[in-house]
């Protein structure tokens, strides 16, 4: 207790303000449709992350019926995990198996069309879990509820820093590494040049001996 004093008071909310992210960790997106072409949004996920979303089309025209869209959602390796076509509203939900970006792209159907407008709620991990379900499963309520959802978020952080701390990892072994090629490329390229001037000094000092020069 006698070491509280030095702790800076912003480090008593620093937690809480992260658990309160992290519960509440849900993306309203407003994307612009091109009349040709596509517009995509990703977002960088590590390991076995809970991934809800909704999305409607609005057109900006205020045509009707709605003009429809396709959407597609891939993961970092390429694999389609969302596919719709001829849709003006729909939803996608899937656990990521991968780490790295997740892109969800969307387009008009009909190319040339008026300007359209999609809203995306994106939310994940903490933000994705279904509260209710596990409050009817556990039969758990108000206080203890909070709690639950606390502690969730506390692992969520948890998971995050080790996901950080091993991107970082990696980033530094690729550092490491590509410093190390670029010495050596140095190192030889120095080389080279040493050798090809010794060999130019050779050449010409025969040359001028050859010509009686010196």
């Amino acid at each position: 207790m006698g070491d509280s004093g030095n702790v800076p008071r912003f480090m008593y909310f620093a937690v809480p303000l992260m658990v309160l992210c992290l519960l509440h960790k849900g993306e309203a997106i407003w994307l612009s449709l091109p009349p040709t072409g596509t517009k995509c949004v990703s977002e960088e996920l590590h390991n076995n992350v809970v991934v809800l979303a909704d999305y409607v089309v609005i057109s900006d025209d205020h045509v009707h019926p709605t003009p429809t869209i396709s959407a597609r959602v891939t993961s970092p390796y390429g694999n389609t995990l969302h596919h719709k076509e001829n849709i003006t509203h729909s939803q996608f939900a899937f656990t990521t198996t991968e780490a790295g970006n997740y892109l969800a792209c969307f387009w008009a159907d009909n190319p040339g069309g008026g300007s359209l407008s999609v809203n995306i709620d994106w939310k994940n991990g903490i933000a994705a879990k279904d509260w209710e379900s596990v409050a009817r499963k556990e039969k758990i309520e108000g206080v203890e509820l909070e709690l639950r959802k606390l502690e969730g978020a506390v692992e969520a952080i948890h998971e995050n820093l080790i996901y950080l701390k091993t991107r970082e990892s990696e980033m530094r072994s690729v550092s490491e590494t590509t410093n190390a090629r670029v010495a050596w490329f140095s190192i030889m390229s120095l080389g080279v040049c040493i050798l090809a001037s010794v060999l130019q000094i050779l050449y010409l000092k025969q040359y001028f001996q050859k010509k009686k020069l010196i």
